[in-house]
């Protein structure tokens, strides 16, 4: 095994740090099946000058995700659960209420990979709540049951649509106290983080994490500033608390098949078929594996998750057929994904496996006779609290137009950034297929893949941000002139086939 070049690891992370400043940060390599590096910035409280350290206990947020689906596989694995059988034949806490009694079933499978129609947030009154309603003050959490009165509503039809749900994974993580007659916490501890070593973790905020956990921070124009400290009430979606110590035990165990030195939590396959995509909307884009994202960095397989909570990011980014993974963990940024683990993350995965940064071709010729078929909107579809987040950011729809002589997207809210639209950087083989560089607020660049109908006609836009899907609808007629030659006024919408059969908190 070669010698890390931890200088050069470390130039990495202080390259992403001088981009994307964090009070403070850890982040761990594995490598076969071992932790092999690791390193600490920074301050985990800034009041009391408290350095981080490996022991240093964050908040993971939806990293709780991969868990939680382990837990599911689990039970699966014993025969005790069916991945498409009804999951209201498992759940009673309680009830997931379809919006049409003619939805087909929402099942475990649709839940695992966020197309079961759940919305993200409960109510409209939600969106006023501190943290969306996801958050309760320390100590105050309610019982499920009573979180979810009255039921947790299914908008959409399971399986026509992705949308990203913290509720969704809390339903599973019900369903595995509902079978196994164990809260979620207990069954994690003796099923998950207990088997692999993981000593200085829980989903509850008990003795184990609470002496070392960091005190979360957002970037204010004054400065850091300490957030408001709630617990997370859908703790199976992003309540889980660890060290960077610990969860580099877990990415061992993910990488070795479902084991590390201390125990076996999955068998090798069952671990395999959760990397592997099952909701794919188009094969150009990743797709959505069990609680997992797969990906590529460099032409090399990766399986990943980020979480984000108020002061907190994370980061786990795994090279399965490499052996080698990074965990990366941050105490400042809010609700999105701007902060230092993701790009620390990747940049230290690239040193590792000897991959350039990510770039694409800025020489391919633009190619404007195919943009009277792309242009157009392209719409997040039915159901406004199924991804508030994006709507948040985009506004309802995104446009494909052509701006300055360059093909862009743009959505339709008052942000600079978004409403100036950003360039579709052509691929040098597809006609249909884009890029986008986001390299500025954290995802790097990004494929964007049109999709056609057997007419020829393009249904709907396809993005690698997970599994986002926007189905075209069709252009509304100009009074009293024709629709612009860059756009196609007869295409027709697709909202459901196109947006899926099937990213964060």
């Amino acid at each position: 095994m070669d010698r890390l070049d931890t200088r050069e690891l470390t130039a990495a992370v202080d390259a992403a740090l001088s981009r994307w400043p964090t009070a403070g940060l850890a982040v761990a390599v594995v490598r076969d099946g071992e932790l092999a590096w690791t390193h600490h910035h920074g301050l985990a409280d800034v009041a009391r000058g408290t350095p981080v350290d490996e022991d240093t206990v964050f908040r993971v947020g939806s990293v709780t995700k991969t868990l939680t689906a382990v837990a599911v596989m689990q039970l699966w694995e014993r025969g005790l659960v069916d991945l498409d059988a009804p999951a209201a034949r498992y759940l009673r806490a309680f009830s997931l209420v379809p919006a049409r009694s003619s939805f087909r079933p929402a099942t475990l499978r649709h839940l695992l990979t966020h197309t079961a129609g759940v919305r993200a947030v409960r109510s409209h009154a939600d969106l006023l709540r501190p943290a969306l309603g996801w958050g309760a003050p320390v100590g105050r959490v309610p019982l499920l049951a009573e979180y979810y009165r009255g039921g947790l509503r299914i908008d959409v039809e399971p399986g026509t649509k992705w949308a990203y749900t913290n509720h969704g994974f809390t339903a599973l993580g019900q369903i595995v106290a509902d079978v196994t007659g164990l809260p979620l916490a207990t069954y994690l501890r003796d099923h998950v983080l207990g088997p692999l070593g993981m000593e200085d973790s829980d989903l509850l905020r008990t003795d184990r994490v609470r002496p070392r956990l960091a005190t979360g921070y957002e970037v204010r124009p004054d400065g850091l500033r300490a957030v408001e400290d709630l617990e997370i009430v859908t703790s199976a979606g992003g309540g889980l608390y660890s060290t960077a110590r610990d969860m580099a035990r877990y990415a061992v165990a993910l990488l070795g098949g479902g084991a590390n030195e201390h125990g076996r939590i999955l068998r090798p396959e069952t671990l395999a078929l959760m990397f592997q995509p099952h909701h794919r909307p188009d094969p150009r884009v990743p797709g959505v594996g069990l609680g997992f994202y797969p990906g590529d960095v460099g032409g090399h397989r990766t399986v990943a998750h980020d979480g984000i909570w108020k002061g907190f990011l994370a980061d786990l980014l795994l090279a399965p057929d490499d052996g080698v993974g990074v965990v990366a963990l941050g105490n400042t940024g809010s609700f999105d994904p701007r902060g230092a683990p993701t790009p620390a993350a990747d940049a230290l995965l690239r040193q590792l496996l000897g991959v350039p940064a990510e770039t694409f071709r800025t020489d391919v010729p633009q190619r404007p006779a195919t943009w009277g078929d792309l242009c157009g909107r392209y719409t997040l579809g039915p159901g406004p609290l199924l991804d508030p987040q994006p709507r948040m950011v985009l506004g309802s729809a995104i446009e494909v137009r052509v701006r300055r002589g360059r093909l862009t997207a743009r959505g339709r809210r008052p942000i600079p950034a978004v409403r100036r639209g950003l360039p579709l950087h052509p691929d040098a083989d597809d006609p249909d297929l884009f890029h986008v560089d986001l390299t500025a607020v954290g995802p790097g660049v990004v494929p964007v893949a049109f999709s056609r109908g057997p007419d020829g006609r393009v249904t709907a836009m396809h993005t690698g941000l997970l599994g986002t899907s926007y189905p075209r609808v069709p252009d509304r007629p100009r009074r009293g002139s024709q629709a612009s030659s860059y756009s196609s006024s007869s295409s027709s919408s697709n909202s459901r086939s196109s947006s899926s059969s099937s990213s964060s908190v």
